[in-house]
Parts: C-alpha cells; sequence; structure tokens
C-alpha cells in the first residue's frame, strides 16, 4: 500500500479544520452583525436606551455591591488554613439560671485539651482595652489575651520574630502589623524591647502579618496568657475557647464527645455542689467561628438586604422585559415583513436578543462603575463590629459574579419578548399595523402584577422596620442620654494601689469637673450603660442555705452617678463620698434585683452575701432601691443590678480599674478639651479614653436597626418607583395601542370621564391583583425580621394595612396620567389617522 506524501495529509487535515470552523466563524459574525445593527437601533431611540440602561444598572450594581459585602463577610473561609476546622466552644446548661448559650472557662480548657481526642489545638482568649505606653506616647487599644496555643490553633505566625513560648510566662505581647507601623515606623529593632502594658511591662517578640485580626478587626495587640491549674476557679464562665477539629470531625461529633468529657470536672477540680449540678446539666455547644463572629442579628440583616436587592432586581428585569414587549409590538409590522421574505425563527430571535445583550452589557459596566463609587459611602454607614469589613473591595470574584448577573439579566428581559416576535402575525401586514385592542396583553400584566407583589413585600418589611426604629427611640431605658458627656482615664501611680487613695482622687477628679462652667453633676460607674457590660454575680440572702445561690450583675458606682445619669432612687439613699473612701458594705440594687432576691419584701435594710471565695465571709446591706437600666441594647429587660461603691468592705478592699465619668452639662458635646486638662493636672501619665456624648452611644446602640432600616428603606423606595413606571409603561402604551379604538366609542358617545375611569380600572385590577399577591408573600417573608424588631410584631395589621394603601395609590396614580391622555383623543383624528 502506497501512502501519501505527508505535505499532502497535511493540506488536508487543514482543509478539515477550515471546513469544520467555517460554521462557527459564520455564527460569531452574524452575532457581531447583529449587536451592531441593534446598537444603531438604540441609538435611534435614546430615551428607550437610557431608561432601560439605569433601570438594570441601578439594580445590578445594587447586588453586586450587597453580594461582594456577604461573600467578604459571611461566605469566604477566613484567612487561616483549613478554616473549616475552626470552631468556637460554648455551652448551655437547661435548667440553671445561666444564659441560654454561654462561653466557658480555664477548667473546660484544660479538661479538653487534655482529653479530647477529636482536637488538633484549641485555645481561650479575652479581649478589651488597656494601657500601652512607650517612652513618648501612651494610649488606650484594642488587645486580647489568648493563651499560647493561639498562634497554632489558627496556623498562623508572625511576620517578624515569633510567638510566646510558656518559659515567657506572661510577659511576652505580639503587636499587629498596623500598630508596629503607627507606632513604630515599621522598626525590626522593636523586638526585643520592653513595655508598658496593662499593668506591668512586657517584652515584643513578634509583629503579626497585615491580614491578621483576631479577634477583631481592630486589635492590635496580644497579651501571652498562660493557664496554670493552680489559678483555675471552678464554675467562672464568660472565657471564649476556639478548637481546631482534625481532619474528618463534625461540630456534632466533637459537641457529643466534649459534653462526656466536661462530666468529669467536678471530680477534677471540685468546687461547689452547684456547679456540680450545673455540669451535669451542661452540654457543649459547637459551631463555626466565623459564625460567632458576624453573630445572629447581624447575618440576618446582610441576607435579608441580600434578598432584597435580588427583589429589585426581579421588578427591574420584569420592567424592562416589559419594555422590550412593547417595543417588539411597535415593530410588529417590520418584523412580520422579515418573516415574510424569508427570516427564519432563530434568526428573528437572535435579532432581538441581541438589542438585549447591548442594552445589559452596558448596564452592566455602568452598574460595576456605580458599585465601586458607592461601596465605600455603604461600608462607613455599616455598624461597627462586623468583621472582615475592611476587605470588601470590588476584586475578580465580583467582577466574575457581575459579569454571570448580566448574562442571566440579558436572558429574562429579552427572552420572552425574542420568543413572541419570532413568530408574527403575518395579518398585521394586512391591518397596516394598526393597534391590536386588548389582544396578548396577559404577559405585561403578569410581569406588573409580579412587580406590584415584590415591591409590597419590600414596602412591608421596610415599614415593620420604621415602626421598630420609632418605638426604640421612645423606649425608656432608665436613665437620661441627652447633654451627659462620659469618658475614662487610666492613671499609673503607685499612690493609687489602695482603695482610699483611689477614692480620694476620683473625688478630687469630680470636684475639679464640677466647677466647670455649666457642669450640673458628676459621677463615676464601673461599666457604662451601651458601651460596656456588667459582670454576674452569685449572692446569698439571708436565710438562703446551699451555694447555688441568685446570679445578679454587678456594678460600681460613685460620686453623683445616678442623678446625672437620671436613672430614679425609688427607695433609700445613695453612696455618700465618704463611702468613696472608707471600707465599708453598703450596697444599692435596683428593682429588678430586689424583686428577685427579696420577691414581696422591702429590700430596704436586708442583707447579701457573695459566693466568691474569701468574700464569702463579707455581707452587704442595701441602703438604696434604683430604678433598673437597660445596660446592652435597648430593646433587652432591664438588668437586675447590684451596685458597690469605690472602696469595698474591710478586711478585703477593692477599687474600680478604670471607671467612666459621667458628666451632665449642657457643654457635653465640647467638654472634651476641657477635660483632658484637667486629668493633665491630676495625672499626666494617664490616657484619657472612650470619650463619648450618651447620645452618641445610644445612636450607636440602634445602628444595626437603623442601617437596615434605611438601606431597606431605599431598596424599597427604588422598587416601588421601578413599579410604578412598569405600570404607566404598560398603560400609556395600551392606550396608545388602543387609540384608534377609544376614537370609534367617544364617536360614539362615550364620555371622557367613562374613558378615564375605565383606563383607571384596568391598571388598578392589576395592581389589586399583584397587592393581594405580596400581601400573600409578606406574610411568609416578615417572619425573617423578628430578631430585628422591637415591640412591634411581624404580622403587624398597621404595616401591611398602609403599605398595601399606598401601593395601591401609587398604581392609581400611575394609571390615572394614561386614562387622562386616553380621554383627550379627537375621535376625529383618530378615524382620520386610520
Amino acid at each position: 500500500m502506497v501512502g501519501r506524501p505527508p505535505h499532502v495529509a497535511a493540506h488536508d487535515s487543514r482543509a478539515h479544520d477550515s471546513h469544520s470552523h467555517a460554521p462557527r466563524l459564520a455564527a460569531l459574525s452574524d452575532a457581531f452583525r447583529d449587536l451592531r445593527h441593534a446598537w444603531r437601533g438604540l441609538l435611534r431611540t435614546p430615551g428607550f436606551l437610557v431608561t432601560t440602561v439605569v433601570t438594570l444598572a441601578l439594580a445590578i450594581g445594587s447586588v453586586a455591591g450587597m453580594f461582594n459585602v456577604v461573600d467578604t463577610v459571611m461566605l469566604r473561609p477566613l484567612p487561616y488554613p483549613h478554616a473549616d476546622r475552626l470552631v468556637f466552644v460554648q455551652g448551655t446548661a437547661p435548667g440553671s439560671d445561666l444564659p441560654d448559650v454561654f462561653d466557658l472557662g480555664s477548667d473546660f480548657y484544660l479538661q479538653y485539651k487534655d482529653q479530647s481526642k477529636l482536637v488538633d489545638a484549641m485555645f481561650m482568649f479575652g479581649g478589651g482595652t488597656s494601657t500601652f505606653r512607650t517612652s513618648n506616647r501612651v494610649e488606650r487599644i484594642p488587645m486580647a489575651w489568648p493563651t499560647n496555643d493561639m498562634y497554632a490553633t489558627l496556623g498562623i505566625r508572625p511576620k517578624l520574630g515569633r510567638v510566646p513560648r510558656d518559659e515567657d510566662g506572661d510577659h511576652a505581647v505580639v503587636i499587629s502589623d498596623q500598630l508596629w507601623g503607627s507606632w513604630f515606623g515599621r522598626d525590626p529593632s522593636v523586638i526585643g524591647k520592653w513595655f508598658f502594658v496593662s499593668d506591668s511591662m512586657k517584652q515584643v517578640i513578634g509583629v503579626m502579618p497585615a491580614d491578621f485580626h483576631f479577634p477583631n478587626d481592630n486589635t492590635m495587640l496580644w497579651v501571652s496568657t498562660p493557664v496554670r491549674l493552680d489559678q483555675v476557679r471552678p464554675g467562672s464562665f464568660g472565657t471564649p475557647i476556639v478548637a481546631r477539629m482534625k481532619p474528618g470531625v463534625t461540630p456534632e461529633r466533637l459537641a457529643a464527645e466534649l459534653t462526656g468529657i466536661s462530666k468529669q470536672l467536678p471530680k477534677r477540680f471540685g468546687g461547689s455542689a452547684n456547679y456540680a449540678r450545673i455540669i451535669g446539666e451542661h452540654h457543649a455547644i459547637v459551631a463555626p467561628v466565623l459564625d460567632r463572629l458576624v453573630g445572629p442579628t447581624a447575618r440576618t440583616s446582610l441576607w435579608m438586604l441580600l434578598g432584597a436587592v435580588v427583589v429589585v432586581l426581579l421588578i427591574a428585569c420584569a420592567n424592562v422585559a416589559n419594555l422590550f414587549m412593547v417595543r417588539a409590538e411597535s415593530r410588529r409590522r417590520d418584523i412580520t415583513v422579515r418573516r415574510a421574505i424569508g427570516a427564519s425563527g432563530a434568526q428573528l430571535v437572535r435579532y432581538q436578543m441581541a438589542e438585549s445583550f447591548a442594552v445589559t452589557l452596558v448596564a452592566g459596566v455602568v452598574a460595576v462603575a456605580l458599585s465601586a463609587a458607592t461601596l465605600p459611602l455603604f461600608l462607613r454607614a455599616a455598624p461597627e463590629g462586623l468583621p472582615r469589613l475592611a476587605e470588601v473591595g470590588m476584586d475578580l470574584p465580583t467582577l466574575g459574579a457581575a459579569f454571570v448577573l448580566v448574562l442571566i439579566v440579558a436572558l429574562a428581559c429579552g427572552a420572552v419578548p425574542a420568543l413572541r416576535a419570532s413568530s408574527p402575525d403575518l395579518t398585521a401586514l394586512r391591518e397596516g399595523g394598526r393597534g391590536a385592542t386588548g389582544k396578548r396583553q396577559w404577559g405585561r400584566d403578569v410581569l406588573v402584577i409580579a412587580q406590584t407583589a415584590l415591591a409590597l413585600v419590600l414596602l412591608i418589611g421596610a415599614a415593620l422596620l420604621v415602626q421598630s426604629f420609632r418605638h426604640l427611640r421612645h423606649t425608656n431605658p432608665g436613665y437620661d442620654v441627652s447633654n451627659i458627656y462620659t469618658f475614662q482615664f487610666a492613671p499609673d501611680q503607685p499612690r493609687l494601689n489602695d482603695g482610699p487613695s483611689f477614692g480620694r482622687m476620683h473625688l478630687e477628679m469630680m470636684d475639679r469637673l464640677r466647677a466647670l462652667p455649666g457642669v450640673s453633676a458628676v459621677g463615676v460607674v464601673n461599666n457604662i450603660p451601651l458601651d460596656e457590660g456588667t459582670t454576674p454575680l452569685r449572692v446569698l440572702t439571708e436565710g438562703q442555705t446551699g451555694d447555688a445561690g441568685t446570679l445578679i450583675n454587678v456594678n460600681f458606682a460613685g460620686g453623683d452617678y445616678f442623678k446625672a445619669m437620671g436613672i430614679a432612687l425609688l427607695q433609700g439613699r445613695t453612696f455618700t463620698n465618704q463611702e468613696a473612701i472608707t471600707p465599708n458594705n453598703s450596697i444599692i440594687v435596683s428593682r429588678a434585683a430586689a424583686e428577685k432576691l427579696w420577691p414581696g419584701r422591702n429590700a430596704l435594710g436586708q442583707r447579701v452575701r457573695p459566693i466568691i471565695g474569701k468574700m464569702d465571709t463579707i455581707t452587704f446591706t442595701v441602703v438604696g432601691v434604683v430604678n433598673d437600666v437597660k445596660q446592652y441594647d435597648w430593646r433587652d429587660a432591664g438588668e437586675a443590678d447590684l451596685y458597690l461603691p469605690l472602696t469595698g468592705p474591710a478586711p478585703r478592699r477593692w477599687a474600680m480599674g478604670s471607671p467612666a465619668y459621667v458628666v451632665k452639662s449642657a457643654r457635653a458635646e465640647t467638654l472634651k478639651n476641657d477635660v483632658r486638662r484637667l486629668v493633665h493636672d491630676i495625672a499626666p501619665e494617664a490616657p484619657v479614653y472612650r470619650e463619648y456624648t450618651m447620645e452618641f452611644l445610644a445612636q450607636r446602640s440602634m445602628v444595626q436597626l437603623s442601617f437596615t432600616m434605611l438601606t431597606l428603606g431605599v431598596v424599597s423606595v427604588l422598587a416601588l418607583i421601578l413599579g410604578a413606571v412598569g405600570l404607566y409603561g404598560v398603560l400609556s402604551y395600551v392606550v396608545a395601542q388602543r387609540t384608534r379604538e377609544i376614537g370609534v366609542r367617544m364617536a360614539l358617545g362615550a364620555t371622557a370621564g367613562v374613558v378615564r375611569r375605565q383606563v383607571v380600572q384596568q391598571g388598578a385590577k392589576v395592581v389589586l391583583i399583584g397587592v393581594v399577591i405580596g400581601v400573600v408573600g409578606a406574610l411568609l417573608s416578615t417572619r425573617l425580621l423578628a430578631k430585628l424588631l422591637y415591640e412591634v410584631k411581624p404580622l403587624d395589621p398597621i404595616a401591611f394595612a398602609a403599605m398595601s394603601a399606598m401601593m395601591l395609590g401609587i398604581g392609581v396614580l400611575a394609571s390615572y396620567v394614561p386614562a387622562r391622555r386616553a380621554s383627550s383623543v379627537d375621535p376625529v383624528e383618530a378615524l382620520r389617522s386610520d
């Protein structure tokens, strides 16, 4: 057999490839030609082009920006190796007086670390602010106090230096990249140097990478905190624990193992009978770290806002699809001619889809630019505490998602009009293109119904949040927030190490503050409402036996704190200045605490004893009862609080570490410089921090709700506008198409009022159907808002009725303009034009 020469074979192969690629190239050429023709046609109708591009750009940009936030904050894995294996370990003890879910303590940490077979590593940590002092600078900065296992558990290493070791004790610190840059100018020689941190000198041994922010984005320093067996206090809850599960382990399996391990805690560490009862009821709760960092309320808000902008996108698609159907029907004669001279249905579909793709691609470009420009504004308005917000920005995943979204939108907007245009009615050639009399309008009506229903769901949700915000603004938290300036400072003076000296220094500071012009009252408190939480303490009342006691929140107060804050004194008296400098056993309780400890009895003169180590022998006497305060959140119930004076009882004395001052003055907004000057006179080495007005703290506490309300409100208004425009566009087109019919009816005696009423009724009927469907949708969806609402039920009838009436009114209004145009038709002109 004689083979062909190689060059012949090669030639045949090229010819085969050329023939195989020819259809693809022809199809691509046809597609580009259709896009070019579509773009020319769109430029000839600039009104249509601008309307569709703006409508889609707003919707696509909103979805792209919100998806970016949700993806970065909640979906994208944390920047640690095998982050899916990192979990928070908490506990629950049904039947006890502990919270439903609570953080654990060092006893659990040591027990789990020693006995768990399903964990590779774990650590516990605390967080807060404390003093950091160099030779020329002192400030209170956010810090964390983790055990040394943190670095191995998270799988992270310093960019400079090393991690703490057990032999370092509690003298080693690691600083953030931000602190290294802002305080030390990125000088590598900072490693090994000693600085004042918290309450002692500590050595900087490492600098963390720029993207490491655990547990919060603003954490700037990590202090080594070893856990020793002789320091374990059984039953001291409240310290978070993070673990890295072994490969293949599930949270459910780990929770079951840790629950069993915890049952041995009383045998190992001892503790009270009440501690043993709590351990007997305890069950471990294991959840992904990211879930805990974000929090359930923020997660609900973000998912809800993403769903809201997706709804707006659906409304925009319906609106644009309606416009394309109107456009296709207005060119029905042209499309029919094309079909009559031989154009296939596929060619007509491609021609129609080309316009949709052209509009959507332009809208996509505008949307990305719009999202990039407005995203920083959105982030600045976002509530504090959301993790990873610094990472949010327009990136490749977001751009890719936006491109996919553009393709989907193009198909959604163009498919139905294109398919309808691909099978034109050839009788249109005989009719000369005269308008239809109501045929084939069901498709447009369905889209308007969908727009109305979706917009109403958003409006009802926004109305519920507005009502919640209004109730929250007018709730009584138990104190006044107007004209109050609050601050803290941290003196570092050896003479302040005993309680009386500490008390005298703060009494002197309060006296100086009262002397400032416009100041009417000054007090101090250990945990200022809306900024810090109180500490729970178990106490026994007289006659109580055992060690279970009652769990009460503890705070410290001095000066005119209750007067300055407007906390009502219900019985007895407040603390005297002498009680701030002399060891004493006086306490003040809140109304809820009095009812909890002595139900149905007078609390004045009653005695309680705390269950806390050496203080078990100390008895306190109630000298006053004050109103309850909402410490954390105005949506919570008033706290059951027990207030201690500045200086504790003999023989064991204590003093508040760094109290918060509350200054009542009409000059609250302008006191900052005066306060700093006084602090410098009394304690020049002390940093001043947490400088706020109480009005600011109140606004900050509501920022989660107000941010969600504002964002959903803007989205809802946009949806309402799009829905109204959609209805207006459909009815305007219907009126234009039925001009001849309306002219004939008016020539036969129909009045302008009758014509107007019929057109408005046509629009109102469509909107009414949409309202009914929207109410049903809202009934099913508003339950998702329950965690954000305050004194408003998810099925609040006022919100449903008001928003439904407004939606119907907007629909009638959108119908009236085309109706008025219809009633002004001149029968003679309409018939003559025909």
